[in-house]
C-alpha cells in the first residue's frame, strides 16, 4: 500500500470520525506497512494505540478496503527511543501541533452576524484585539451549530495575525484530557504543567465533556487558576451554561462563571437567509454556470431552523447535485434533493413529549403536574409546560388545557402570559426555557 491511498485513507476518516478525533487520535498514526492482511501502524504511545483499536479500528479496517486493500485486522507498535522522533517541546501557535489545527474557513469576515449572536461576536472581537484582559474567561455557550467554534476560530486567527509571536493554544476539552493522560501514564506531569501554564491565550472547546472526570478537572482547575493569576486570556466553550454542566465540579463552575458568561441564542429567519445567502456568493465562484430560482433560499431559511451546519449542509448538497445533473435550483429540485433534510426538520413536538421533558427537568410526577395541585413546585413546572405547548406544537388553548388536567383555556392563556413576564424578569426561568426547547428540537 502506497502512501497515496493512506492519505485518501486519512481524509475519508477525518470526514467521518470529526476533526477533534482526527487530530487527537488518527493523526498520530504512522503507518508501516500491510502483511497478510494485517496493517501495522506506528503509534506515539501504548495508550493511542489501545484506543484507537477499541474505538476505530472498524473504521480504518473499513475505508482501507474501500481503497482495495484486504485488511483485516489492524496492529500498533510504539517505536523504541532510539528510532523514535524527537518531541517537540517549545510552547506551539495555534496552528502548531500543541493545539487543534485552526480551520482557515472560520474567520470574523465570513460569520454572519445578527441579533440571536451580536453580543458574543462583539465580546470575541474584544478578546480578539488582544491588549489588557478585559473579561477573563470570556464563555461561550449555546446548541450545535449555532457558530461556537467559529467564534473560537476566529478568535484564534485575529490573535495571531495581530500577534505572531502570541503563544495561542486551541484544543478540545477531549484533547485536553487525552495529554493529561498521556501526562500521567509517561510520568511527564512537569511537562503537561509547563506547556499550559506557558501560553499567552488559552481556548477550550467543549468544555462539558470534562464533566465526570475527577482527575482531569483538578488539573484543569489549578491550570486555570495559573493563567487567571498570570493575567493570561482564558476563552472556554460548552454547549449549556457553566450552571447547567451536570457533574461539572462547583468550584470550576464558579470560575467559569467570573467572566463574561455569553449565550449564541436559535437563529431566527434573517440570520439563517443572511447565511445562505453568504454561501450562495461563495458557491458562485465554483459554480458558475448554476441559477438559482427565486424563493429557494427563504424555503430553506424558514425549513431548516435548528442548526447552521444542517442548513449550510443542504445547500452545499443542493449545489453539488445541480451540478451533476445540470439543472437550475428550482423548488421542486430543493425538495427532491433535499427531502430527507426536511422530513427531519419537520419533526414534531408533541404536548405530551413536552410534559414529559418538564416533569424530568423539575424532577417532579407527570402526575403531579398534570393534576390539581396548585403548590408553587408543580404550578410553574405547570406553566413552564403549557407556555412550550404554545410556542412548540400547532395546538389550540382548549386542546392544551384538555391535556393538562381538563383545564379551561383561559388558565392555559393566563399560564402563557405569566411565562412571558418571568423570562424577561427571571434569568433561572429563561435559561430553563432555552435548555428545555433545546433538548425537545435533539
Amino acid at each position: 500500500m502506497n502512501n497515496d491511498i493512506w492519505a485518501k485513507v486519512l481524509a475519508a476518516l477525518k470526514g467521518t470520525l470529526g476533526a477533534n478525533n482526527f487530530s487527537n487520535w488518527i493523526e498520530p498514526l504512522e503507518f508501516l506497512h500491510l502483511n497478510g492482511g494485517v496493517a501495522t501502524f506506528n503509534v506515539p504511545t501504548n495508550f493511542i494505540g489501545n484506543y484507537v483499536n477499541q474505538n476505530f479500528s472498524d473504521q480504518i479496517i473499513y475505508q482501507l478496503n474501500k481503497q482495495g486493500q484486504d485488511v483485516q485486522r489492524v496492529k500498533f507498535t510504539v517505536p523504541s527511543q532510539a528510532a523514535a522522533k524527537p518531541v517537540v517541546r517549545k510552547v506551539a501557535a495555534a496552528d502548531d501541533i500543541a493545539g487543534s489545527p485552526i480551520d482557515a474557513r472560520f474567520t470574523f469576515d465570513n460569520f454572519i452576524v445578527g441579533k440571536p449572536n451580536e453580543l458574543a461576536h462583539a465580546a470575541a472581537r474584544r478578546v480578539a484585539e488582544g491588549g489588557p484582559v478585559t473579561f477573563n474567561p470570556l464563555f461561550l455557550y449555546g446548541g450545535v451549530g449555532l457558530g461556537k467554534t467559529h467564534l473560537m476560530h476566529a478568535i484564534a486567527h485575529e490573535l495571531q495575525r495581530r500577534s505572531p509571536d502570541l503563544n495561542v493554544l486551541y484544543l478540545s476539552a477531549e484533547q485536553f484530557m487525552y495529554r493529561f493522560i498521556t501526562a500521567l501514564r509517561e510520568r511527564k506531569m512537569m511537562d503537561f504543567k509547563q506547556l499550559f501554564r506557558s501560553v499567552d491565550v488559552l481556548m477550550v472547546d467543549d468544555v462539558q465533556f470534562m464533566a465526570g472526570k475527577d482527575s482531569t478537572q483538578e488539573e484543569f482547575f489549578h491550570t486555570f487558576n495559573a493563567l487567571i493569576d498570570g493575567q493570561k486570556q482564558i476563552i472556554i466553550s460548552a454547549d449549556r451554561a457553566p450552571g447547567e454542566i451536570k457533574d461539572l465540579e462547583e468550584r470550576i463552575k464558579s470560575r467559569l462563571q467570573c467572566g463574561l458568561v455569553v449565550d449564541l441564542h436559535p437563529t431566527d429567519y434573517e440570520l439563517r437567509l443572511g447565511i445562505l445567502q453568504s454561501k450562495v456568493d461563495y458557491y458562485a465562484t465554483q459554480y458558475t454556470e448554476l441559477q438559482i430560482a427565486p424563493g429557494v433560499l427563504e424555503f430553506l431559511a424558514h425549513r431548516i431552523s435548528t442548526n447552521v451546519r444542517v442548513l449550510e449542509g443542504a445547500l452545499t448538497r443542493l449545489f453539488a447535485f445541480a451540478s451533476l445533473v445540470g439543472r437550475e435550483i428550482t423548488l421542486e429540485l430543493t425538495q427532491d434533493c433535499l427531502s430527507d433534510v426536511l422530513k427531519a426538520s419537520d419533526r414534531k413536538v408533541t404536548v405530551e413529549e413536552i410534559q414529559r421533558k418538564v416533569s424530568e427537568h423539575y424532577n417532579i410526577r407527570l402526575s403531579d403536574m398534570i393534576g390539581p395541585k396548585r403548590l408553587r413546585t408543580y404550578a410553574r413546572p405547570r406553566q413552564i409546560a403549557m407556555y412550550l405547548a404554545k410556542r412548540m406544537t400547532n395546538r389550540s388553548l382548549p386542546e392544551i388545557g384538555r391535556r393538562f388536567g381538563g383545564r379551561d383555556h383561559t388558565t392555559v392563556m393566563h399560564g402563557v402570559r405569566r411565562i412571558e413576564e418571568l423570562k424577561v424578569l427571571d434569568s433561572q426561568i429563561a435559561d430553563d426555557l432555552e435548555l428545555l426547547r433545546r433538548a425537545l428540537e435533539e
